[in-house]
């Protein structure tokens, strides 16, 4: 069973991220107190901190000690990043797909050339993480984790620095992907074969097994694959805590 105090830190962050992005919440302004915050979203303090942690290392609020969270200056580039410029696209899951193979068949393919020991155990460490995990958040920082590992092993950072700009997105697909059995289960055997291909330096069998491993959401998220990445990500969360 999922974490309930992890997807409602999740469903809120989603919130007050949209809500800051879209201009709903100004620049400068300043959020409602924990306690309110609490009261609002019928959460805990504690996951409420949480949220807070995670929107200030995004850039997108600053907190002043003893006067609260403040919205960041839209003049900041950090606060606004390219997350928030793909969003305003309203990209689906299949844009976000079809990103994501160029870039990342690339990544692996350099990774296969590259990459040294220590950076395959730490592949092989990720993938175990994700699959001993029981919570589903827990399993999609992993497997976010586990292709961030390859992209540090293709030795180009450019790559890393465009994977890591979508990877709120990815992160929101992949809470999706390992709380639904008819989209997470196929995509699993693909890591270990992934990293079997880096660690036998074997460039086109790694491309293809990523490649695979990513065209298989074109298959098999149904509906949801021309649907917008934020309404899924909500709507998924929202499911998962009424279970």
């Amino acid at each position: 069973m999922p974490s309930q105090r992890g997807l409602l830190t999740e469903r809120i962050a989603l919130q007050l991220e949209h809500d800051i992005r879209n201009g709903d919440i100004a620049a400068g302004d300043k959020l409602p107190s924990e306690r309110e915050l609490a009261a609002q979203f019928g959460a805990s303090r504690n996951v409420v901190r949480e949220v807070l942690r995670r929107l200030e290392a995004q850039h997108l609020i600053e907190v002043a000690p003893g006067r609260g969270a403040f919205v960041s200056d839209r003049s900041s580039a950090h606060a606004r990043s390219y997350d928030a410029l793909y969003r305003a696209g309203r990209p689906t899951v299949r844009h976000l797909i079809e990103a994501r193979i160029p870039v990342e068949v690339e990544i692996v393919g350099l990774a296969a050339k590259r990459a040294s020991d220590t950076q395959i155990a730490t592949m092989r460490e990720a993938n175990a993480r994700m699959e001993a995990a029981s919570d589903v958040v827990d399993k999609a920082h992993a497997d976010l984790d586990f292709h961030d590992t390859i992209a540090a092993a293709s030795g180009n950072p450019v790559l890393r620095i465009m994977l890591a700009s979508i990877s709120g997105m990815m992160f929101e697909m992949m809470l999706r992907s390992h709380s639904d059995p008819s989209i997470g289960e196929p995509g699993v055997p693909h890591h270990p074969e992934i990293i079997e291909a880096i660690s036998a330096h074997d460039v086109e069998r790694a491309r293809m097994c990523m490649r695979e491993h990513l065209a298989l959401g074109l298959r098999t998220y149904g509906p949801s694959l021309d649907m917008s990445v934020d309404l899924m990500a909500t709507e998924h969360i929202e499911r998962l805590l009424r279970r």
